[in-house]
């Protein structure tokens, strides 16, 4: 089927209901299809959940909170994968599982905003390690190797990735 505008492939296929029970039906290519529907496109888009994180955790420029001054929890480091909170407040991202307990007291009110819980109640991954040692280890091992491949010892590095694989294979 060809665009109702122009001579390219119709890859939209739009519906307008226009009133009870009557509708429109549209057949256009990408551009045609993103004029068609810019009007709708009005409404702001949903920002990324680390936007919203960012905005809500006062990131300076993200539409947050006024610039808030340097704290304590901004100087805290997770001991497994070395992210400081600021870092998590400049990027909206945490660096591993861990990172809920160091940042917790800081974490919580955010969570609870953005989330309206604070405990996690959906589905958890199939190679997702069954309990936190072994998670914890394999952090710290993949940190252990990206810091042996920056320092471009292969060897190390090789037996770090062989160490990951046979923890892996064992969660399997």
């Amino acid at each position: 089927m060809k665009c109702q505008k122009c001579a390219k492939p119709a890859t939209f296929h739009i519906t307008d209901i226009v009133s009870k029970g009557k509708h429109e039906e549209f057949h256009f290519c990408d551009e045609h299809a993103r004029q068609h529907l810019a009007p709708a496109e009005e409404a702001p888009e949903a920002p990324p959940i680390g936007e919203l994180a960012k905005k809500l955790a006062g990131v300076p420029g993200a539409g947050g909170p006024a610039m808030r001054e340097s704290s304590a929890a901004d100087k805290q480091v997770c001991p497994v994968c070395q992210i400081t909170f600021l870092e998590f407040r400049n990027t909206g991202r945490l660096g591993c599982p861990y990172d809920y307990e160091v940042f917790r007291d800081e974490l919580m009110p955010l969570l609870e905003s953005v989330h309206g819980e604070t405990r996690h109640s959906g589905k958890v991954p199939r190679r997702a390690p069954r309990n936190t040692q072994q998670q914890t280890t394999l952090i710290q091992l993949r940190n252990e190797l990206k810091r042996a491949v920056a320092a471009e010892d292969y060897e190390a590095a090789a037996r770090l990735r062989d160490k990951i694989k046979g923890i892996e294979q064992e969660q399997a």
